[in-house]
Order: structure tokens, then C-alpha cells, then sequence
């Protein structure tokens, strides 16, 4: 379990994120919505430490890596997660199974003989075979999606992040994405966290969506729930999206 108390982050006079409280619990899709530069990605980067805030406390499996300064910890801590960046992250000069194996190679203890089987088996779990040797230069959008998802989760994480997954790509890829999403979430039975301003994404996968508006979180429920929620903020956000309030539910438990 993933437990935020009263998280808060600020960049210089702005505070981005307020007293933030929430329980991520174990196996669940838990989704952060919310407009662009709301601060959903400051969030997810303070889960895995990569900023830090300012107070309060990040506890990963009852270790709190809020304030500490201790490396060792941190970088322990940090191997229970897998990230896939916004713009999926790939070494351009590096190929797919370089690209894969970098985790293993600087996460694990797993021997080098093992990376070539490591990595055919997670590209097979994303559905990709024999792009061992390509450069990122010669994948598709959507090949490249896989590819970065595909490294995430070679180390086994017990933890996945999700940092904007569908900006940028059109629908074909968008639903290509969606399905990965929550084929990793049953096939390696992970936690996932999605940061996303894609609502129809969050109810559609998640088994809770957070909205994210003034630095809180003013709404927290099950995607029914949350379609019903009378928060101004939800209300804004919902019209914006075109989303009514009785649409259908896809709920993920």
C-alpha cells in the first residue's frame, strides 16, 4: 500500500500540491485527473521521490521516503516502481533490447546471460517479437509505447506509474494503450497509478479516480460515484470533457 499524509509541494511561492491525504491500496488502478499544469505530474513524481516535497509523508509499504535523504533507501524504495513517461523516454542510440535490459542492468541482480530471454518474454507481454535489434528511430508511435512499457516492467515492479500515457496519439494508439494499462494490471497483478486529464480514460479503467483542482483533492470515488459527484470542480471538468453524468461505466475493480 501507498499512503500520502499531508503532502505538500510548492515551487518557490506557488504551492502545487495542499495537505494531500490518500491511501493507494494494494492491486487497485487508481487515477488522478485534472486539466494540464494542475500538478498531476508533481504528484506522481513525488510518489517515487524524483522531487521532493516540502512536507508530509510518502509511506511505500510502511517506509516513508517523504524527507529522507538517505540514498540507500531511496534507491531500494524505487525498485518496487516501474514509470512510463509522458513521451516514453527511449535511448535513441540504444536498441529495443538495450532499451529493455537498461533496468535490469542497473535495478536487479539478474546476470547478463539472462537479459535476451528477460526481455523477449516482456516485449511478448506487450505484444511485440522480433524488434529485438531495431533502434527506437524505426518503431511506430504506438511500437514505441510498447517498447517503453515493456522496460517498465522488466524489473518486476510491484508498483506501475503512469505519467500522461495517451497525450499525443490518436485514437487508434489511445485504445491500443488502454488495453495495455489494464492488461498489465491482470497479468502481473500490479498497482497502477495513472496521471491522466483524459477522464474518459480514468472511468473507464479505474478502480478510483482522484481530481486534482487548487492543489487538493476535492473528489475521491468509484468512477459511478464519481460521475455524480457534485464538487464544482468535478462539475467543470465533467462539462468540459463532454462526459454527462449518466454515461456508462466501465468500471475496473
Amino acid at each position: 500500500m501507498i499512503e500520502i499524509k499531508n503532502l505538500n509541494k510548492a515551487f518557490g511561492e506557488k504551492r502545487i500540491l495542499k495537505d494531500i491525504n490518500v491511501e493507494i491500496r494494494d492491486g487497485e488502478l487508481f487515477s488522478v485527473i485534472g486539466p494540464s499544469g494542475i500538478g498531476k505530474s508533481t504528484f506522481i513524481k513525488c510518489l517515487i521521490r524524483l522531487l521532493r516535497p516540502e512536507s508530509g509523508q510518502i509511506l511505500v509499504d510502511g517506509v516513508d521516503i517523504g524527507s529522507t535523504s538517505n540514498e540507500f533507501t531511496l534507491a531500494k524504495v524505487r525498485r518496487s516502481f516501474g514509470y512510463l513517461f509522458q513521451e516514453g523516454a527511449l535511448f535513441d542510440s540504444l536498441t529495443v533490447l538495450e532499451n529493455v535490459a537498461f533496468g535490469l542492468r542497473y535495478l536487479t541482480d539478474v546476470p547478463k546471460s539472462d537479459y535476451p530471454r528477460i526481455v523477449k518474454e516482456k516485449l511478448a507481454l506487450v505484444g511485440l517479437k522480433d524488434v529485438e535489434h531495431l533502434k527506437p528511430s524505426e518503431l511506430s508511435v504506438g511500437m514505441k509505447k510498447r517498447v517503453s512499457l515493456a522496460r517498465s516492467v522488466a524489473a518486476e515492479p510491484k508498483y506501475m506509474l503512469y505519467d500522461e500515457p495517451t497525450t499525443g496519439l490518436d485514437p487508434v494508439t489511445t485504445g491500443m494503450v488502454k488495453d495495455l494499462i489494464t492488461d498489465m494490471r491482470a497479468k502481473l497483478k500490479i498497482t497502477s497509478v495513472v496521471v491522466t486529464h483524459d477522464l474518459s480514460l480514468a472511468l473507464e479503467l479505474s478502480s478510483r479516480v482522484a481530481m486534482l483542482y487548487g492543489g487538493e483533492f476535492v473528489e475521491v470515488s468509484e468512477p459511478a460515484k464519481f460521475r455524480q459527484s457534485e464538487n464544482k470542480g468535478v462539475r467543470e471538468f465533467m462539462e468540459i470533457s463532454n462526459l454527462s453524468r449518466t454515461g456508462p461505466d466501465k468500471d475496473c475493480k
